[in-house]
Order: structure tokens, then sequence, then C-alpha cells
């Protein structure tokens, strides 16, 4: 009877509220509301976990270490592999309850975000068990030997445009180089996190291995990055959060990964192809611009910045908004009331500057609720607010450029990098203003393109460190060199070979 309490249905999903500590299921005496975007209806009470909570998942966390550091890699990684059967198998429902909790499309979910999931359980065992690590080296008849050896447990905080994914995207690497793990979900769509704890324990993930604990950032996620007990911590958030994480996190000299937010810049040159110009533009709508990789500032080349515009624009009106439950629907809604008011006072302030919104500009007329339309602005002054600070709504900014300088110098007038996009026929020239870019990722005449094994991140404010491939492993391992000399041996097989 207990457990039924605690049991939601999510779009015929069954989703259990409770933490997930020590491999079952705990509860916390208080509860929040978790509402989906579609409609801003609850969708479930879900446990609100606190310091005491945290501390028995890092406890956990810490008992669990050991056995599993110590368990053989190709052992750890067929239970994740196993783990990315599981959640290969449960795709339809993982897709529904995190469409209903985020209002992200399902189609998207279908297709692309809850497959990449169970392949970063996938990656990440392959290469931990048949990657990792380098040939030994010699200096001076000495061999060195390069030793990967897991840092203990991981806290792991993540955000809701794309919870299921960039959990496991930190999860995963952490879990294969053999750590242990406690997961903050975001409050605002914390229920695939549950799911993900479920079918953990029935690919037979050890108990302590996986802890999940709910709530809010002040109650739960404060006191977990403060925790003397965690050895790594990985954060993907907003700028203001991740001071305040890192200055938790710094009196336990913790060391933190930081997936931070952007300002990407979309380059077209006058040389570009201007059908692949366009449909990356529209292409930025995504997620309701919901994603921090987003290219929201496209500049243009004066030349074809008229014709340009005006295809952007009739692309865009076609763009069905509404239910994202709908295979059909190409834009949904924001996350929360707090988080519509904040894009709506991002282009409110960009008119008030002296921004001409040519599209859209607030809510659907025909929608309401907290859909946003696809908003173009045109003539937003240089430096301002909207061209340099991160909105995360559907809001895309149209600027000109003369000359290459120019364009370089612009796309750089941000204390972001995470990403650019560039478009050019050009292949000299591609490679001239790649290199001057100040970003993570540069994509030419692509967007969105990137091996789990390439090196992800940002420059200036978007994140501290690089992930992806071996890079996610220097971050969660502490790297040992051990270096042995070629003589000196007394016992053992040299003294049997003396025998």
């Amino acid at each position: 009877m207990e457990q039924a309490q605690h049991i939601a249905i999510v779009d015929g999903v069954p989703v259990d509220t409770r933490h997930w500590i020590g491999g079952r299921r705990v509860t916390s005496r208080s509860t929040f509301t978790d509402r989906s975007p579609i409609d801003e209806t609850p969708v479930a009470e879900v446990s609100a976990g606190g310091a005491a909570e945290v501390d028995k998942a890092v406890a956990a966390a810490r008992a669990a270490f050991p056995a599993w550091a110590a368990l053989p890699v190709s052992e750890r990684s067929a239970i994740l592999r196993r783990l990315a059967d599981g959640i290969e198998a449960r795709v339809e429902d993982l897709s529904r309850v995190e469409t209903r909790d985020n209002g992200s499309l399902i189609r998207s979910h279908r297709r692309g975000v809850m497959p990449r999931s169970a392949a970063n359980f996938r990656y990440f065992a392959d290469f931990a068990e048949k990657e990792l690590g380098h040939p030994d080296m010699e200096v001076r008849g000495h061999r060195e030997r390069i030793g990967y050896d897991p840092a203990g447990v991981v806290a792991v905080i993540t955000p809701w445009n794309a919870p299921l994914m960039l959990a496991t995207w930190r999860i995963g690497p952490a879990l294969a180089a053999g750590n242990t793990v406690v997961l903050k979900p975001p409050e605002w769509a914390p229920l695939t996190a549950s799911l993900l704890a479920d079918i953990a324990h029935e690919a037979g993930l050890p108990a302590g291995v996986l802890n999940v604990v709910q709530g809010t950032g002040r109650q739960a996620g404060a006191p977990l990055t403060a925790h003397p007990g965690i050895d790594r911590l990985a954060f993907t958030g907003s700028v203001p959060t991740a001071g305040v994480v890192a200055a938790a996190a710094a009196s336990n000299i913790v060391p933190l990964s930081f997936e931070l937010g952007g300002k990407s810049p979309l380059v077209v040159f006058a040389d570009a192809d201007l059908d692949l110009a366009v449909d990356l533009a529209v292409e930025q709508f995504d997620n309701a611009g919901q994603v921090c990789l987003g290219a929201f500032r496209i500049l243009v080349e004066e030349t074809i910045a008229q014709d340009f515009t005006e295809r952007v624009l009739e692309r865009a009106r076609q763009l069905r908004q509404g239910d994202p439950r709908d295979e059909d629907t190409d834009i949904s809604a924001l996350i929360s009331r707090p988080h519509f008011e904040r894009v709506q006072g991002f282009v409110d302030r960009a008119i008030a500057d002296g921004a001409r919104a040519v599209l859209g500009g607030g809510p659907n007329p025909d929608l309401g609720g907290l859909y946003f339309a696809p908003t173009i602005l045109l003539d937003a002054a240089p430096g301002s607010e909207i061209v340099t600070e991160e909105v995360f709504g559907p809001v895309l900014t149209v600027q000109t450029f003369s000359s290459e300088e120019q364009a370089v110098a612009m796309a750089n007038a941000t204390r972001f990098g995470l990403a650019a996009t560039l478009v050019t026929g050009d292949r000299e020239r591609a490679d001239r203003i790649s290199a001057r870019l100040r970003a993570g990722t540069v994509w030419v005449n692509c967007f969105f393109v990137r091996d789990l094994g390439a090196p992800f991140g940002g420059s200036g404010k978007s994140g501290i460190g690089r992930e992806g491939g071996i890079w996610s492993f220097d971050f969660y391992t502490d790297i040992k060199n051990t270096v042995i000399a070629p003589s000196g041996w007394t016992g053992g097989q040299e003294r049997a070979n003396h025998g």
C-alpha cells in the first residue's frame, strides 16, 4: 500500500517518486510538485530530499565503491551494456515520461535522445574495456606504466532540458571507470532519473553504485556540492549557479567539470549554400530554443542578408507549435512559468533598446500557456543584452557583417565560447575563420554532429574541462604513473630463475 502511494502514472507509465539510495526506495517527509509545461498541470508529487538524504546517498556510494572499483573492467562493462539494453527496451516509456515532464518533442526522444542515452553507457563501457590506458613508455631503461584509478564518489547534477541524456553522459564514464555516483536530477524534470534507477537495478548494478536524490537545488543540491564525501563533481547548468557550486566545493578541493551556457553564433557568408544556411538557422528553434549549443546569434554577410532573412522568416512561419506528444509538432513550450517570464523579459528589453521583432515576440496567441512563439529580432544593438547573454528560448537575432574581420569580431563578442557554426562555400575561408573562433566546438556547413570520442566543452564562461572519449576518463580517474627499474629484483620470479 505504501509503494502505491508513491507511484505516479505519467501518460500510462508508472514512475516511483521516491529516492533511490543504497539499492532501495527511500521516502522523504516532504514533497515537491512536478508540473508539466505542456499544460502546467501537476504530474507528480516527488520526494523532496535534503541533507539527510544526501548523507545517506553519499554513505551508500562510499560503501559500494571498493567492491565496484575492484570488479574487473570486463564485468563492469558487461553490466553497463545490459543497462544500455534496458534503456533501449524502454525507449517508448522513457520518451513518454520525459516529454510529459519537460515538454520536449516525443519524436526527438524516440529517434535520438533516448537511443543516445543508451549509447552513452555502451560507448564508455567499450572504451574502458578495450581502449583505456596507454602503452608502456621507457626512459633511461626504466618502464613507465600509466594507470587510471577510479576517483571514488562522483556527484552529478543535471539540467532539465535533456535530463536523462545529460545524466547518462556523466554517469556512463564515471561508472565505467569504477566510480560510484550520487545523481541529483532537476526538480523541473526529475522523473526519468527514477526510471533509470529501476533499469540499472534490473541490469544488475550493485546496490549503492548509483543513487538518486531528488529535490530542489537549495535543499538537495547545496548539501551535495559541499559534501566532504564526494571526490568529483560534474555539473550542467547556468553560469550563476556554477559560481555557487564551485564555491561550495572549493573547501573540499573537489575537481569540477562544468558544462555551462552558450551564446553561439551562426556565421553565414555570401558564398554559402543558402538552402543549407536557412535549414541550419531554422534548426535553432529545436526544443523551443532550450539548447545550450544553439546558435541563436545569426551573423550574415550584408550582400545576402535580405534574401536570407526573408527565407528564414518564410520557413519559421511554417513551424508547427503545439503539444509535443504529437509527432507533427515542431516546437513546444518553455519549461516553466518563471522561465517563460525570463524569456519574455529578454525580448521586451531588446525591443525597448531598439530591436525589431519581425516574427513572434511573445506568447503564441492561439495556444497561450507556456508556448512562446518562434521569435526573430532585427536591428539589435551591438553589445546589447540580447546578443551577449543566454536567453534559452526560441529567440534568434539577425545581424550583418561586411568582412571576415568583422564577422570574427562579432562572433567572439560574448563571454561564452561553447560552440560556433560557420556556413561558407570556400574551404580556405572555413579554415581561416574556424581557427579564429573562440569556441569548444566549431561546425562547418553542419550542426550538432559529434562523435562520443571527441572532446566536448566550452571556452570562457561556457565551462571547465572537456569530456568525451579519453577526456572523460581523465576527469573521472586519478591517473597514476608507475616507474619500474630494470634491475634490483631479489625475490619472486627473479629468485626462482636463479634458484
